[in-house]
């Protein structure tokens, strides 16, 4: 094997710089990564450095349960609300809603973005609008969206798609853009019209920055979830974070934050192995 083969393979070797000098390659060398092992291990171990730093602060009573509960006191606050059943209630309330809007969201967005990336009339009439509003904060929205539909599951779904189907639809543009003009010149070279070129080719290139793009806004969807359960909601878990910052229950609203932190966490993960599965045929697979 040559040098030239150990050093694409990502090895640990050494290289002579223009100084004669050796450098040996490790994950503190620009350009290094580490390998799926490596990645996995050092992950776990953040993890279990900030909970062994948290159990140290709230064990040594240096910080009041009532600003940080320690460990145990969330799990057990998690485990009595999940055999009352109401963890799962709002689980279930929040899975619903997230799901539904963000559907909602990611099809019209890509539709949308498909055409706005390869026609240009679509993209001058479209991008400038969604550049003016994707500004504007969703925040400002919420009490518009109560007077506009009420407070029912709707109100929810508007929410949160007006905090992720503008910036989803400026992904997908950039994703169709770039797909390389030579495929589509050699569609054309090859007599294929604009609906062939459009599923045969764009398509197939930009499908992997497009999932790619939804793995990203995902993680909006469940910021601006919590955001619409946080106000006029009689379920989910954004509105028990609510209920318990009246009666000062910090163990309640750490775990339901950690819960946010672990769903999300699992989505992105079943996204990513989906992507490799899906676009096996994408270099960066």
């Amino acid at each position: 094997m040559s040098v030239t083969d150990l050093e694409s393979s990502g090895s640990p070797i050494k290289n002579k710089t223009k100084q004669g000098k050796t450098l040996k390659r490790t994950l503190f060398t620009i350009g290094q990564t580490p390998t799926k092992t490596q990645a996995i291990c050092i992950g776990i171990a953040t993890f279990i450095i900030l909970f062994v730093i948290w159990w140290l602060a709230t064990s040594t009573g240096k910080v009041k349960p009532i600003f940080l509960p320690g460990l145990e006191q969330v799990w057990n606050r998690l485990i009595k609300l999940a055999s009352q059943g109401i963890l799962w209630e709002d689980l279930q309330s929040s899975l619903y809603r997230i799901m539904i809007a963000f559907l909602i969201s990611s099809v019209m967005s890509i539709i949308i973005g498909i055409l706005a990336g390869c026609y240009g009339f679509v993209k001058a009439m479209v991008e400038p609008l969604v550049d003016f509003i994707r500004y504007m904060p969703v925040v400002a929205f919420v009490p518009l969206t109560i007077l506009w539909t009420g407070t029912d599951d709707f109100q929810k779904f508007l929410v949160i798609w007006i905090g992720t189907f503008f910036q989803q639809v400026l992904m997908m543009i950039d994703a169709v853009k770039r797909v390389p003009k030579d495929f589509i010149g050699l569609g054309r070279t090859l007599g294929m019209n604009d609906g062939k070129i459009l599923f045969k080719i764009v398509l197939p290139s930009a499908l992997p920055d497009i999932w790619d793009a939804l793995r990203i806004s995902l993680g909006w969807a469940w910021t601006w979830l919590v955001l619409a359960e946080l106000v006029a909601s009689t379920s989910g878990l954004g509105y028990r974070i609510v209920v318990s910052q009246r009666y000062f229950q910090t163990d309640t609203i750490i775990g339901y934050i950690l819960l946010l932190g672990v769903l999300g966490l699992i989505t992105d993960q079943i996204m990513r192995a989906a992507e490799r599965f899906l676009f096996r045929y994408n270099k960066r697979g």
